[in-house]
């Protein structure tokens, strides 16, 4: 008897001590409790045998005594490592300094490094987005340009000239809507044939070329109305470009009906009306977000929220057909009559179930919150309730969306056209003239080569 005893309670210890597998959950990273605590990050696992759906403030419970920065919007996996981008260091009412930049690594959430500076200078620069390059080189994203950032020594390298902040060093507070915070911001970014398109607050798309970090477009969205400012751009599974249009460049909120997108190759434009009783595409440069903006990797599909005001009524849910061009609203919160909204820009597209993931809550004051989960049409999947806390949700992030690949062999190989040259997955060469077999040297990854006319994919271990 005392034996089963022993036996049971070691096993209940083993249970309790065992390291959580990072690799197949939902990962939401939380703006949390402003003027109180520094943002965390919540780990679900959407399919728990037990019910057990929710491990809170992994970053915490996998380093004590460490902590992220103050309005920790953004996180993304590239490479094995967990990269989270925050506005500043600390919050005014935590113990704890994290950082404006956190790595971890993405397996453990153990934390690799940190930093309470974007601009090595010390002059006032808050995060905003992270996009991987290569596995040696990452963008940040700030309130004031596009930084390079070295991932082998986690070092800020220098800002992309061109990609400023015009109002940068006036000094203004945080909370001043007038200073430069909140006026000429980079926001989200993304990969396209070998392009990085940037959603720029004064400039519109700031197209850069990543080989040598310069820019060499800017796509005005002005051409799209007058006066019109940019939301956030995104890459749907055909590899075309889209971006969400707002009214105009002060962070009011407000959009325009309208969708832009852009050929990755060729830079041509065309914009899309949106039919009448489509709410556009949410947007926020004031308290800046990534956006409910997001496309599919399964199909040719862009989903978005909206409502009659931007950013505090997201009770609906679109979803648009690259193809036909044509949105349908498939999720209508005020017709469950359960009083949900969608917070913020908490919701994206698991990039191989091709379900939603959406984080609700009922009022600010309230600090209740659950993430629901929709299959591709709309339909209710699961409900996953939470402790009550804070959370203001900011982003869910998949583990399974770590491959490092921003293409397909297919809708590049159609790019692809110098023979003999040896491609990354972005379409970026990496080496010409060579023969068959002859890549060694290449940094490790997938890539394609091509040669008479044939792509052929392979690994470099």
């Amino acid at each position: 008897m005392k034996k089963n005893l022993f036996i049971s309670l070691l096993a209940i210890q083993l249970a309790a001590h065992a390291e959580t597998d990072y690799t197949k959950g939902v990962f939401i990273v939380n703006e949390d409790w402003y003027g109180h605590q520094n943002s965390t990050v919540n780990y679900l696992i959407p399919d728990d045998p037990d019910g057990n759906y929710w491990e809170y403030r992994v970053i915490q419970k996998e380093n004590p005594g460490v902590q992220l920065g103050c309005t920790n919007q953004f996180g993304a996996i590239w490479h094995d490592r967990f990269y989270f981008i925050a506005k500043q260091e600390k919050d005014p009412g935590a113990s704890v300094a994290g950082g404006r930049i956190t790595v971890a690594d993405a397996k453990t959430m153990k934390v690799l490094y940190q930093s309470a500076l974007i601009d090595p200078s010390g002059a006032q620069c808050d995060g905003r987005g992270f996009l991987g390059i290569d596995s040696h080189k990452g963008y940040i994203s700030s309130s004031n340009g596009v930084w390079v950032f070295d991932l082998d020594t986690y070092t800020v390298k220098g800002m992309i000239e061109g990609t400023d902040n015009p109002n940068a060093g006036d000094d203004k507070p945080n909370t001043d809507p007038t200073g430069s915070l909140y006026y000429g911001q980079s926001g989200s970014m993304v990969m396209a044939s070998g392009r990085v398109f940037l959603a720029h607050q004064q400039a519109g798309i700031i197209v850069i070329d990543p080989v040598n970090d310069s820019v060499s477009k800017v796509i005005d969205m002005n051409d799209v109305a007058e006066g019109a400012g940019i939301g956030s751009v995104i890459v749907a599974k055909d590899g075309s470009v889209w971006a969400s249009v707002a009214k105009d460049t002060k962070g009011t909120g407000a959009t325009l009906p309208y969708l832009l997108r852009v050929d990755p190759v060729t830079l041509s434009t065309e914009v899309i009306t949106l039919e009448s009783g489509v709410f556009a595409p949410s947007n926020s440069w004031y308290a800046w977000t990534p956006d409910t903006f997001c496309a599919s990797s399964v199909t040719n599909t862009i989903y978005w929220s909206g409502g009659s005001n931007s950013w505090f009524t997201g009770k609906y849910v679109y979803k648009f057909d690259v193809d036909t061009r044509k949105a349908s609203k498939i999720i209508d919160l005020d017709a469950d009559g359960e009083k949900w909204k969608i917070y913020g820009c908490s919701m994206r597209v698991h990039p191989v179930t091709d379900e939603l993931y959406v984080s609700l809550y009922r009022e600010f004051s309230i600090p209740t919150y659950l993430t629901r989960r929709y299959d591709s049409n709309g339909n209710r999947l699961r409900d996953y309730s939470m402790i009550s806390n804070y959370w203001f949700p900011s982003l869910p992030v998949f583990p399974q969306s770590a491959s490092d690949d921003t293409g397909s062999a297919e809708t590049l190989g159609e790019n692809l056209d110098d023979p003999g040259s040896v491609y990354n997955l972005q379409g970026i060469i990496l080496k010409t003239g060579i023969e068959y077999g002859e890549w060694g040297g290449l940094d490790s990854g997938i890539y394609i080569w091509k040669s008479k006319n044939k792509n052929k994919k392979f690994i470099v271990p």
